[in-house]
């Protein structure tokens, strides 16, 4: 298959459009924000990233909105999630496992060296080695001689050799093999792990990842521009002459300790744009705002997650207890009182905007109210093993604007199991997920997943495939890797779909997640800003906003 310059509808696999929010341009007075009279830099919301900015280990929405921003990959993504060749002159297969990818000449990073084959090549590579231990390492997996990090605890990671299915041609020319066909494969290249790396990330990738070099259509605007958990800003690369030409100045993305503090400078002008409303705005926003506002589905899945490695949690009467605490929840009442309709409850493990999306699958009964059921299961799980006066609680950051859904969820539960069900509240997004990922949770966590690229897989694989690198709870079921790969591999997306359909079907039963609810994207655009697009995923399309 060929990918043309042109958007590859054939490998589109959502419907949303575009999400457009329009509003009059005006000047106004720079505030904390850093909108900034008649600069003509985009000021919006973020969080602090979890990790230095290295592609292959950002795995976070926050760190995700700055590496996509100054890398440029093979292909990106339209508002609408088609993709389009963004570095890549051609991706091209007779067989959907063998891929021929070329590179168009003459683009180069930011420190003028250029970008060749070997910097797609050797950064797929050094992503893939279990020894660097990058978070998404298993995005390469599907590639003849990917070595996957051991799984055992305590093991030592191997040093594996360099990918046997990535050769190198000439400078403008690599070749792929995988390790079975896959007729979507160039849908997720647009993926910020799969973006190309200069030599000099190599010399020392921590400090690369401080001060990144990339090619994208932003740069960091010299020594200091990220000032940890204030802001960081990036002004626009003026070599770059990509699909994502920025039509302003830069971004100063701010790191907001609230959503509030955030949506207070919108309201002021001090900020231009807000992708998340916090709830205290959800009854008023878009009268507010009106054509300014915007209120339209994206691939975001909500949900809890409680580790099994915490007492009462494992085995039979873990199962019990999952499926209790999923009964014991009224989503539909939280998503109409907490979130005013922003939210839609849960029949599965992926997005209404994804195609494949089932509103009815088998054992999805589990994620309906159903106090009584809930009860019985929970004296079941009892009867194996006391719950006592052990608190559940439910981890989340305070940074995200959370506490009032899992106010109301704890509540929900307190009041069916007649349990002391409460929050926990992190101060920052990082700390909740350093936690995660260190085993260090006291109870439940919240587990929000805002898809990579288009696709069922990338909701499922990631989260839930034993040893995938955001199963942070350490999933595992032998039924569920296997309809994953079969799924992956199968020659029609009719197939796929069904087989992913299957899998999730498995989920419903283990609950390694309990679904809670799909998220809208929620947000607004002060008047010093026009042409404010959010795409599929909820991002902001930075390079098309104007200001001045």
């Amino acid at each position: 298959m060929r990918i043309n310059r042109k958007a590859a509808s054939v490998f589109a696999v959502i419907g949303a459009g575009a999400l457009a929010l329009t509003g009059c341009t005006s000047g106004g007075e720079g505030g904390e924000g850093g909108s900034g009279g008649d600069s003509a830099i985009i000021s919006t919301n973020g969080n602090e990233p979890q990790n230095p900015l290295i592609p292959t280990n950002t795995t976070e929405v926050g760190g995700g909105k700055i590496v996509t921003s100054i890398f440029a990959g093979l292909v990106s993504y339209t508002a609408e999630g088609e993709i389009e060749n963004e570095v890549a002159e051609s991706i091209e297969s007779e067989d959907s496992q063998n891929w021929t990818v070329t590179l168009e000449d003459g683009w180069e990073f930011t420190d003028g060296t250029p970008v060749t084959a070997s910097s797609f090549v050797d950064a797929w590579n050094w992503g893939a080695n279990p020894v660097n231990a990058q978070g998404a390492a298993y995005f390469f997996d599907n590639i003849e001689g990917y070595t996957p990090a051991p799984t055992e605890e305590g093991a030592e990671l191997p040093d594996a050799p360099e990918m046997s299915g990535l050769v190198v041609e000439d400078d403008l020319t690599f070749t792929v093999a995988l390790t079975a066909p896959e007729a979507d494969w160039p849908l997720r290249l647009g993926y910020s792990a799969y973006s190309p790396l200069p030599e000099v990330a190599f010399e020392d990738m921590e400090a690369f990842g401080e001060n990144p070099v990339g090619n994208g259509p932003y740069m960091l605007d010299g020594e200091g521009a990220w000032e940890h958990d204030v802001a960081i800003d990036l002004v626009t690369n003026p070599d770059y002459d990509g699909v994502r030409k920025p039509v302003n100045d830069g971004l100063r993305i701010v790191f907001y300790a609230t959503q509030d503090a955030a949506y207070a400078d919108v309201q002021g002008g001090n900020l231009d744009v807000l992708d998340a409303v916090p709830d205290s705005a959800f009854e008023t926003y878009e009268d507010e705002f009106g054509d300014r506002a915007v209120n339209q589905p994206a691939a975001i899945f909500q949900g809890v997650n409680i580790p099994q490695y915490l007492e009462h949690w494992t085995g039979e009467e873990g199962k019990l207890r999952r499926a209790a605490i999923s009964m014991a929840i009224n989503r539909d009442e939280v998503t109409e009182i907490i979130f005013q309709g922003t939210r839609t409850p849960a029949t599965d493990f992926t997005s209404p905007v994804i195609d494949g999306y089932s509103d009815d699958l088998e054992g999805a009964e589990v994620l309906e109210y159903n106090p009584d059921e809930a009860k019985r299961l929970w004296a079941e799980a009892d009867a194996i093993a006391p719950y006592g006066d052990t608190v559940f609680d439910i981890s989340y950051n305070a940074d995200g604007g959370h506490q009032a859904w899992v106010d109301a969820t704890t509540q929900s539960i307190a009041n069916t199991l007649g349990i002391n069900a409460q929050g926990k509240a992190y101060p920052t997004f990082a700390e909740a997920l350093g936690d995660r990922e260190n085993q260090a949770l006291t109870g439940a966590t919240r587990a929000g997943w805002q898809a990579d690229y288009p696709s069922l897989y990338n909701f499922l694989a990631p989260n839930y495939l034993t040893g995938a690198g955001s199963n942070y709870e350490g999933y595992s079921s032998e039924e569920f890797d296997s309809l994953i790969r079969e799924g992956s591999t199968a020659p029609t997306v009719e197939e796929a779909t069904e087989l992913y359909q299957q899998a999730q079907e498995v989920l419903l039963e283990d609950l390694p997640t309990i679904p809670l609810w799909y998220s809208n994207v929620n947000g607004v655009s002060a008047e010093t800003v026009d042409n404010v697009v959010f795409g599929w995923d909820s991002v902001p399309l930075y390079h098309q906003i104007t200001k001045g």
